[in-house]
């Protein structure tokens, strides 16, 4: 999945919980950019590695097999 890039700033993830278990698709990524403020989505598939830095400006969302988020945090 793509990272799209949104104007925002410093991500806040606590009300973006009800995404998970959602099917991850562009349009729900696009709405999680939105609500988190963040400035950049960065998709997690089973299995990636990702690197251990920490951006407040990234909302990280991962995924399963079957394509649910599992996950929805900052960083």
């Amino acid at each position: 999945m793509t990272s799209p890039s949104a104007g925002g700033g410093m991500c806040q993830a606590d009300a973006l919980q009800t995404y998970v278990g959602q099917k991850a698709d562009a349009d729900i990524g696009a709405k999680i950019l939105a609500e988190s403020g963040a400035k950049t989505l960065r998709w997690g598939a089973p299995g990636t590695m990702w690197t251990m830095d920490h951006r407040e400006d990234r909302v990280n969302v991962r995924y399963d097999d079957a394509m649910i988020i599992t996950e929805v945090k900052c960083g």
